[in-house]
């Protein structure tokens, strides 16, 4: 059975596996289900304030007064 000469270095070990466990990810996201909008799984969404179909924050609207000023 073949033995290593020398022990391999943490530096070495951490060269062949940083291309399996340092990949960038892309978040989850879904669609809500209130309006549509892209949201991240499992959080409230950001444009309805919805989760689950349930209204959980209110969102303030622009009114046009406020848009113009």
């Amino acid at each position: 059975m073949a033995v290593p000469k020398k022990r391999t270095s943490v530096s070495r070990k951490g060269k062949r596996h940083a291309g399996q466990t340092h990949k960038l990810y892309s978040k989850a996201t879904i669609s809500c289900s209130n309006c549509g909008d892209h949201a991240l799984a499992h959080h409230v969404c950001p444009s309805c304030g919805t989760y689950k179909k349930r209204e959980i924050i209110v969102i303030k609207q622009e009114t046009e007064e406020e848009a113009e000023e």
